[in-house]
């Protein structure tokens, strides 16, 4: 999809240079390329951006000044996508603790496509860290639509709905919706809203919003206004100072309290922003600090009990200490990690050894059907053994054969010496799915109901969507891990990177609560807290019902074996909307635990606490709802005894419903486990010869019954000179060879 997307816009550039703008531009035709510009140029959207779906090319003209080329024959197969001028944009962000929510509302115009005709226009959200796509709302001058998140079995809803392939992730941080049939000339008015998370360094939180926009969405009119706004407000709670690190655009600072930061930005542009919208802040302490906020649930939430959320930061204290490690790495080297998962894990798995501390233990397991170890116990990772070991991981990981998942685990946890003085860690990495899951969940459950100070922590990382990253989830919550993934395999170096840095860098574990026989309920996420690392904040969620007490008291085991304790201020706060803020959280862990349980009350849990918060789940879908504006009818007097004032009437607004995909991780997906499925690989398209032959067989066998044009054009749309040349030259040997069988057929019918 990523590859067909990036072609259908370039074909969309190149299009869009056959319209005429007529003397009043604002920008000079663009000027030609070189090789280094090309090939830093990504035809992948970086900012929300609106594109029109071209499958006539014939359509595409100026609205406004028709500048009557010549008539273009046939179609764009896949469609081309010309991006729309922007007429004004607005970036509105909100911060709160870990958690950022953006709003972007946009106008933009169908610059490109006649004003007797339409097309379909096609919305592409690109969302930083973890986005998730929480809305999307679009205006046009007689209909508008909106996105809502409803159940299958709600069947007010989903009664009406028409099922269609449309809103997708292009890539896992890139959402897409189309609208159908958008007049030329159309202004769009489109709001986008979505969650992500903030980026943590050294007690330093960064927002980073995807905000960079290409040149060729500028509108071309010198007199069109053109206005950039941006709105920020931070809010980590009462009682912590906010300082203001550094910002990409010129914020002007409107709003400063305990607590609070509000910025605000607004400016007549000559040219839309070129660079993402970055801030960064601190609410920095040099040791482990947090808070508990308190809050009550608002009146329609299904769950009424009282809501809190507990917040560590482990502060930028440089010389912290942290666990020393004993480490397995457990890797699937299966069928389906052939090619660029296996390279880029064992590039990752490298980096992770070079990074190992030379006090630390560790040993690699790689499984597929089998198993296969470095070492039969653990190595003390010298410079030696490491070496050794990057050595060994070249020649033996070599992707092949079935997947089998509880045998190494169970071996690498037999692996541990289990002594105070190291944190046992198994770094888990696969790409599939397999049968016995809820078993190797149970296997681990009462493997670490043994008594040790310290037992096993499992930070998981799944590839792709084929493995279930619930049951992932739930092996890292249970033991006090951590767990990653990269659904797109062009992220796996990055994101192993990511979790092993969490994993090594752990400053504080066995972490518990005290001061909690007052409350009637207390129900916490996740169960059993997971270690506090220093390379970003811990967020803890949850209900309660009683009295919660002033101060709560956080303990835990730090790095020298020594006890930590740590009294956190339980403050009661209104500003922030804590259910939403915590909603995705919640709902990852109940799905863990539904799957787990396979309990369908918890499913309906997880359902409601969806469409109250808009978040997608794997027990919800997302609908468009389309509405027609309906028209204002004057209604005539002419008939009446009495003289009055025309009556208006409005039309009543007539809605249809479309069923989008499925936005969901799912729980993976064993046949394509058992088939050896890369992640990642999509439905290929036909090669130029397949075309050709294609085309030989089914068209030009019937030239003499009619001419089939169509097929030609998209042949020879898809053939560069080179091959055109010897494709005219194959056909001329066919002619003549055509030509000398009818000579051949004729002399003989004259006897020679």
């Amino acid at each position: 999809m990523e590859g067909e997307f990036v072609k259908s816009v370039e074909d969309g550039v190149h299009l869009a240079k056959r319209i005429y703008f007529g003397k009043d531009r604002a920008v000079a035709p663009p000027k030609p390329m070189t090789a280094m510009e090309k090939a830093s140029l990504s035809y992948l959207p970086e900012s929300p951006m609106l594109y029109a779906v071209i499958g006539d090319p014939a359509i595409v003209d100026n609205p406004d000044i028709p500048s009557y080329q010549p008539h273009v024959h046939g179609r764009c197969d896949p469609p081309a996508l010309i991006p729309l001028q922007m007429n004004g944009i607005s970036l509105e962000a909100d911060c709160y603790l870990d958690t950022a929510f953006i709003t972007v509302t946009g106008s933009w115009r169908v610059h490109c496509v006649m004003g007797s005709r339409s097309c379909d226009c096609r919305i592409a959200v690109p969302m930083g860290e973890q986005g998730s796509i929480l809305g999307v709302e679009v205006e046009l001058p007689r209909k508008s639509y909106s996105t809502k998140i409803v159940t299958l079995d709600d069947e007010s809803e989903t009664e009406k709905v028409a099922k269609i392939q449309d809103g997708c992730f292009l890539k896992p941080h890139i959402f897409t919706l189309s609208i159908p049939q958008v007049d030329g000339g159309t202004n769009i008015s489109v709001t986008i809203r979505w969650s992500q998370k903030l980026l943590y360094c050294n007690g330093q939180l960064t927002l980073d919003v995807p905000f960079s926009f290409p040149d060729f969405v500028t509108p071309a009119g010198k007199k069109i206004s053109k206005k950039e706004k941006i709105q920020l407000n931070v809010n980590s709670g009462p009682g912590i100072e906010v300082i203001c690190k550094s910002t990409s655009h010129p914020l002007k600072e409107r709003q400063r309290q305990a607590g609070k930061l509000g910025f605000f930005y607004e400016s007549d542009v000559l040219n839309w922003s070129r660079a993402n919208f970055v801030f960064s802040y601190t609410v920095s302490s040099s040791h482990t600090y947090g808070n508990v906020l308190l809050q009550s649930p608002p009146p329609l939430d299904s769950d009424q009990r009282e809501i809190f959320c507990c917040s560590l930061f482990p502060g930028d204290q440089q010389c912290r200490k942290v666990f020393r490690k004993e480490v397995v790495f457990v890797v699937d080297i299966s069928g389906s990690m052939k090619g660029k998962p296996i390279e880029d894990t064992k590039q990752a798995l490298c980096t992770a050894l070079s990074k190992l501390d030379s006090q630390d233990l560790f040993n690699i397991i790689a499984f597929n059907s089998e198993k296969y170890l470095f070492s039969s116990s653990l190595e003390l990772a010298t410079k030696k053994s490491i070496e050794n070991a990057t050595q060994w991981i070249g020649t033996n990981f070599i992707a092949g054969g079935g997947t089998n998942i509880l045998n190494p685990l169970t071996q690498a946890m037999e692996m541990f010496s289990y002594t105070q003085q190291h944190i046992p860690i198994i770094f888990l990495v696969t790409d599939g799915a397999v049968e016995d899951e809820r078993h190797i969940c149970n296997v681990l459950k009462s493997h670490l109901m043994q008594k040790q100070m310290i037992c096993p922590r499992l930070y998981t990382f799944g590839i792709g969507l084929f493995c279930n990253h619930y049951f992932l989830r739930m092996l890292a919550v249970m033991s006090r891990g951590h767990y990653n993934a990269a659904y797109d395999v062009d992220s796996i170096e990055v994101r192993v990177e990511q979790l092993f840095s969490r994993a090594s860098s752990v400053i504080l574990a066995n972490i518990a609560f005290e001061n909690l026989d007052g409350l009637e309920e207390f129900e916490v996420f996740p169960t059993p807290v997971p270690d506090l690392s220093s390379k970003g904040p811990l967020v803890l969620s949850g209900r309660y019902r009683g009295v919660f007490p002033d101060t709560l008291k956080a303990k835990g085991v730090l790095a020298d074996l020594s006890n930590f304790s740590l009294d956190l201020k339980a403050i009661q706060t209104k500003d922030i909307p804590l259910d939403k803020v915590l909603a995705r959280q919640q709902i990852e862990l109940l799905t863990a635990q539904a799957w787990l349980t396979e309990n369908k009350d918890l499913e309906q849990k997880i359902a409601q606490t969806s469409i109250q918060n808009g978040v997608i789940s794997e027990y919800t879908r997302m609908i468009l709802i389309e509405t027609d504006k309906g028209k204002v009818i004057t209604e005539s007097t002419s008939k009446r005894k009495v003289s009055t004032a025309p009556k208006k009437i409005e039309e009543a607004k007539l809605q249809k419903k479309t069923l989008l995909q499925n936005l969901g991780a799912g729980f993976g997906n064993y046949s394509a486990t058992i088939e050896n499925i890369s992640p990642g690989i999509t439905e290929t398209k036909p090669e130029t010869a397949e075309i050709l032959a294609k085309a030989a067989s089914n068209c030009c066998g019937k030239m003499c019954d009619m001419c089939c044009c169509m097929c030609c054009i998209r042949t020879c749309s898809k053939m560069n000179d080179q091959c055109a040349i010897v494709l005219t030259q194959f056909l001329g040997s066919l002619a003549c060879l055509g030509c000398f069988a009818c000579c051949e057929l004729c002399c003989s019918g004259n006897d020679g």
